[in-house]
């Protein structure tokens, strides 16, 4: 296919957290508000006069400093950032929300706070204990922590309007935002796709880390652009998968398996579209906080939430998305040393194979996948595995 015209632009925005797009917006007088979970609604970083910075550490090298405070044990994700931030790749921002969700992420975020390695004026972190359960208990516990936690410090500290008003004008650009990328999403369905999982990947990526609103242009235009594109020959890709799994801040796994000859058409993880770009729709009678919580927790598929219904939820919601995108597998992925995640992809790949009757291939990657050859042979693998099964006559 013919190269998107935006696509090297989009790809240059995601080589720095404080990529051209965020200096605009902070040169503006808008607050950079730091994430590292989406445990915290997004929307609610996004109020006019701020926006929020998904925090990645791209072309990671040496993690030793990392390493120094955080030991080899923990989640290299985690190291990574605060190798980032002792470099000082995050001093533009003015504030990080975190939730009391990781415990690992949760000692990166203290290591930035007690070495002062964000160093503006009236820079803050403030902490909020999330639920692990999605009743209305749970909900109205939510509600509490991310006004205390997340609107009130925003208000106090940078006069950031937190009224119902600019609620709901935080969900209008979320809402925009969802619609284009699910859109583009939805070309994936097609038997010969116009747009691949890296395309995507990429473009999702982006608008998880650079001010929205700066980005709605281009992704129009790559709308109508991917509408009008003439799609590769069916059969390019050998088999279409579902990915699965933790923190992937970085589309170079997606692009690892697509050169291995499995098309990625849907992404359940960690900075993907499902379901963090699904639209969030308001009514005129609640309150808009509430709303925002309630349908955050009923969007949550963490293995962070813990009760039953959740956990058969999760497998059923990959089962839909399988058969949304006409997936032949699925592939499950796990930071290394991600301790949810570790739970989570030994049970599903076990239960989704078993009950569900999928190929699955289950593998913890490395913060930086670059070129990993050992990855690249097991999906290599995998797709053959898909194959025969396909020759032999299998479920899928």
């Amino acid at each position: 296919m013919k190269d998107l015209g935006h696509l090297y632009y989009f790809e240059n925005l995601l080589q720095d957290a404080n990529n051209d797009l965020v200096r605009e917006a902070t040169a503006a007088g808008k607050r950079a508000v730091g994430s590292v979970c989406s445990q915290i609604p997004e929307v609610l970083l996004d109020l006019p006069g701020c926006f929020s910075v998904r925090l990645r550490a791209p072309r990671t090298g040496s993690m030793e400093m990392g390493t120094f405070y955080m030991t080899s044990l923990l989640c290299e994700c985690c190291r990574a950032l605060l190798e980032r931030a002792i470099e000082g790749g995050y001093r533009f921002l003015d504030c990080i929300m975190a939730p009391d969700a990781c415990a690992q992420m949760n000692r990166c975020v203290e290591n930035i706070d007690l070495q002062k390695l964000c160093d503006k004026d009236r820079f803050f972190i403030t902490y909020s204990d999330v639920p692990m359960k999605s009743d209305e208990t749970a909900l109205r516990h939510y509600v509490r922590q991310m006004r205390l936690r997340v609107l009130e410090p925003l208000h106090e500290v940078y006069g950031i309007d937190v009224s119902d008003a600019a609620l709901r004008k935080a969900v209008e650009l979320h809402n925009e935002t969802s619609r284009l990328i699910t859109a583009l999403g939805e070309f994936r369905k097609e038997k010969a796709p116009r747009i691949t999982g890296y395309e995507f990947g990429v473009l999702c990526l982006a608008t998880y880390c650079c001010p929205k609103d700066l980005l709605l242009d281009r992704l129009r235009e790559t709308l109508e652009e991917v509408k009008a594109r003439t799609p590769d020959p069916e059969g390019k890709y050998r088999a279409r998968v579902v990915m699965v799994g933790s923190e992937l801040d970085s589309p170079d796994l997606i692009k690892l398996t697509e050169e291995a000859g499995a098309l990625v058409v849907a992404d359940r993880f960690c900075f993907g579209s499902f379901p963090g770009r699904q639209e969030l729709p308001l009514n005129a009678t609640e309150d808009v906080l509430t709303q925002i919580c309630r349908q955050y927790l009923a969007w949550g598929q963490c293995p962070r939430f813990m009760d039953t219904v959740k956990i058969n939820e999760r497998k059923a919601y990959v089962d839909q998305l399988a058969r949304d995108f006409h997936a032949d597998g699925l592939i499950y992925e796990q930071m290394k040393f991600c301790d949810y995640w570790g739970y989570e992809r030994a049970a599903a790949s076990h239960i989704m194979r078993e009950d569900f009757g999928y190929p699955v291939l289950s593998i913890d990657v490395p913060y930086v996948v670059g070129n990993s050859g050992q990855l690249r042979t097991r999906v290599q693998a995998f797709v053959e595995s898909m194959e025969i099964k396909k020759i032999q006559g299998g479920a899928r």
